[in-house]
């Protein structure tokens, strides 16, 4: 009795043992699985700085500006006609940025001497001049009165394996866009609404298409003053006597940054025809800058609604 009494308590014994022995391998095993195991990295997941940045010479302002959005500093760009400088909003992130002329006539020498990666190129301005880029680097047209600037960022995206920041830029400014839209609202209710842009020579009714319809009509989904819908061009120079046949609830006013065009802006706020509008004698006169407002690009597009809930949440 007593041996067998012994051999059971044998038995159970061992089986402590073994059961103890395999629970104290499984985390053993465990731990050098996980560690063996290469930790994923998802370009989503990551800062658009912690990216690769391909050396590309952008030959279009505004492609420069989506490609800043995309968290990439190109190591070229062309620079404003006007200005012959890059567009005042965005210098600051662009002081290692080589200037290569303006966009009509680009510096041809010192996009050869970047030696880019990749051209990006506006088909408005090197439409029949590729090939020329194509014997410094691969070259990417874009045509950008295809489409909107979203289309633009997504293929710039798609290019560069930066999908998701493009798609995510996107929804966060659709989401700006309507709270912006709601605080326009607040002051001008359903009014419609126009954009002048007054220039050294000549005064401008702001069309429907780039660089601001879309965004006031479009993307803020105001309602463009009669006649402003016929405008299917950039913008219609205009006399001042013609004015107040658009009617318009709300004024957006642009004035050009030159002594010329501030000049000519004093003549027209002291015109009794301009004191007449519905819209200055409602107070509903709202300046904006020229950069970002007609800057027709992904981040353009967001300075300009930043600046306007600014002007409408005070």
């Amino acid at each position: 009795m007593k041996k067998k009494n012994m051999a059971i308590l044998t038995m159970v014994s061992s089986l402590f043992v073994l059961t103890a022995c395999g629970q104290t391998a499984a985390p053993k095993d465990a731990a050098t699985t996980a560690s063996a195991a290469p930790s994923p990295v998802v370009a989503s997941s990551m800062k658009p700085t912690e990216l690769p940045q391909p050396r590309i010479a952008s030959m279009s302002i505004h492609l420069t500006n989506d490609l800043l959005a995309l968290g990439i500093t190109p190591v070229g760009s062309v620079m404003g006609g006007d200005l012959k400088a890059f567009l005042p909003h965005v210098a600051d992130r662009l002081q290692n940025t080589k200037k290569l002329g303006v966009v009509a006539e680009p510096d041809m020498e010192a996009v050869l001497a970047l030696k880019p990666d990749l051209i990006y190129l506006d088909q408005q301005f090197a439409g029949n001049d590729v090939a020329k880029y194509e014997k410094i680097a691969k070259s990417e047209v874009f045509n950008l009165d295809d489409g909107t600037w979203r289309d633009q960022l997504i293929k710039i995206g798609k290019l560069l394996n930066r999908e998701q920041l493009a798609d995510t830029y996107i929804k966060d400014y659709e989401k700006q866009a309507t709270n912006v839209k709601g605080l326009i609202k607040a002051k001008i209710g359903d009014g419609t609404v126009m954009a002048v842009r007054i220039t050294a020579k000549e005064l401008r009714v702001m069309g429907m298409k780039r660089p601001l319809g879309p965004i006031l009509f479009t993307d803020l989904g105001l309602k463009p003053a009669k006649g402003v819908e016929k405008i299917d061009k950039a913008y219609e120079t205009i006399s001042q006597e013609v004015l107040p046949d658009y009617d318009a609830d709300a004024i957006f006013v642009i004035v050009n940054n030159d002594d010329a065009a501030k000049k000519l802006f004093e003549q027209l706020s002291s015109n009794p025809i301009w004191k007449g509008l519905k819209a200055v004698k409602a107070g509903h006169v709202y300046p904006i800058a020229d950069q970002p407002w007609l800057d027709y690009s992904a981040i353009g597009n967001k300075m300009a609604l930043d600046a306007a809930e600014k002007l409408f949440a005070k």
